[in-house]
């Protein structure tokens, strides 16, 4: 049994809920335990939909956020840089985006709050989304600092980078693509209500029903037949799968090179080409 440093995994009857961990917390954790911070999380996050794919006692898995955020990013990049870590992180997020594509059962996304950059796109990979009607979805990796969240900037803005996270894999599938470019290429948040109008969002409800109509979606789907909802979402996750295929690896790889295109180095090196030219 792996030992989950940034999420719990709780089973309720067929019904297994992973539990986002408040990152902020947990990455002090890091500097007193030496364990990986957040960005580790969607390895642990590959690592939880493997362990209850091949559990055949779930049925149905939830994903939220403790308390009242799903997950928000760390506003610094400064884990790039080390071959080793850089593969972790790399791995790591292909892991959970291809999990999302594969795992036969049905994921519901319950976001519980504000869900940002990976989380975010954790979201939209899911199959169901039960939302807050006020929690804001929103990828920062375009923000360069623009993203402000109930006052705070969120992500980073020393940089500005290709996502590679999932973004682009899941957002042209769920939004209309008009939206899916403002989403990613200027990092606009929508709120949970906004793609609910969209039909990105199954439900956005406040925050009082969100329990109750999680349960309502997960009951409903152990009413049907276990082998006839796997096969039904392996053929409705082809399109996704195809586009984990063709797409996610060159997100990634860019939004590497970007960070290093992107550093104080770099930067003088290119005498400041790239800010405002092409």
């Amino acid at each position: 049994m792996y030992d989950y440093l940034l999420l719990d995994i709780t089973r309720e009857g067929q019904v297994a809920t992973i539990t986002l961990k408040r990152l902020e917390r947990h990455l002090r954790e890091k500097a007193e335990t030496g364990r990986p911070g957040g960005a580790q999380r969607a390895d642990e996050v590959a690592r939880a939909l493997g362990e209850l794919r091949d559990d055949r006692s779930v049925r149905v898995i939830v994903i939220t956020g403790k308390e009242d955020v799903f997950t928000i990013p760390p506003s610094s990049y400064g884990h790039h840089g080390n071959p080793g870590t850089d593969w972790d992180i790399m791995n790591g997020v292909t892991r959970a985006v291809e999990a999302l594509c594969t795992i036969e059962k049905p994921v519901i996304a319950k976001v519980n709050g504000h869900a940002v950059g990976f989380g975010a796109n954790l979201v939209l990979g899911c199959d169901f989304i039960v939302a807050r009607e006020d929690a804001i979805i929103a990828d920062h990796h375009m923000s360069a600092g623009d993203l402000k969240i109930d006052g705070k900037i969120v992500g980073s803005a020393d940089h500005c980078m290709a996502p590679g996270d999932g973004g682009s894999v899941f957002a042209p599938l769920k939004m209309p693509m008009a939206m899916a470019k403002e989403y990613l290429m200027l990092a606009r948040p929508f709120t949970a209500k906004e793609l609910a109008t969209m039909g990105v969002v199954n439900y956005a409800v406040p925050a009082d029903q969100l329990d109750a109509k999680t349960d309502e979606m997960a009951q409903a789907l152990l009413r049907r037949n276990a082998y006839a909802l796997a096969m039904t979402k392996r053929v409705l996750n082809k399109p996704a799968l195809a586009a984990f295929n063709s797409i996610h690896d060159a997100g990634l790889a860019y939004e590497f090179l970007n960070f290093y295109m992107q550093t104080p180095q770099a930067k003088e090196l290119g005498k400041g080409r790239g800010e405002h030219e092409l």
